[in-house]
């Protein structure tokens, strides 16, 4: 077994292109939280100036909502959320220039073609950790939306996030690899 690999934030896509679906990786840097009404906001937003808010083209999206500080950490806890309920937006973010997602879960067919049009990642991290990948995470600083709460775009730092290659920029896909042929829940129908 290979080592993981050590990427930094913010990362192109000639980098993201040397990666493959069930990958290792290490992220340090910067990433920004977006859930659920942050997707919506921004999809809006994207519509009326017809580009990313916020500095996010070239930026890594988590779908995440970080806790208050805790325990000595930044965040009390971060753990990803289920990613198939971004796959309304994440097709044009993709192509509006975020460069990589981050969640838990399968994603659907139009995910993993936005990933291959784009050049796009979506990374995969464990559900169920989120004490444990706050530890991972040293800085958190609200950027917009903060009447949304944990909802709101936040900035945050990451030193050696664990995450893995769920999807990679040829579409290939480390859910479909391991359930076998497609099957309904892999594809989102």
């Amino acid at each position: 077994m290979s080592e993981p690999r050590h990427i930094v934030l913010p990362v192109d896509r000639a980098e993201l292109a040397e990666l493959r679906a069930g990958d290792e990786v290490l992220l340090t840097g910067l990433a920004y939280t977006a859930r659920d009404a942050t997707h919506v906001r921004l999809v809006e937003e994207l519509a009326v100036k017809n580009s990313l808010p916020f500095g996010l083209e070239g930026q890594v999206l988590f779908y995440a909502g970080p806790t208050p500080p805790a325990a000595g950490r930044s965040a009390g806890a971060i753990g990803p959320t289920t990613a198939k309920r971004m796959d309304a937006h994440t097709p044009q973010l993709l192509r509006a220039g975020v460069v990589a997602t981050i969640g838990k879960g399968a994603r659907s067919q139009s995910v993993r073609e936005a990933c291959r049009q784009t050049g796009s990642v979506y990374f995969a991290a464990v559900g169920g950790t989120a004490a444990l990948l706050a530890r991972h995470v040293t800085e958190v600083r609200p950027v917009a939306y903060e009447d949304l709460g944990t909802e709101a775009l936040i900035r945050i730092q990451f030193d050696r996030f664990p995450v893995f290659v769920g999807i990679d920029t040829t579409g290939g896909d480390a859910y479909v690899r391991t359930q076998g042929p497609e099957t309904p829940e892999a594809s989102g129908r």
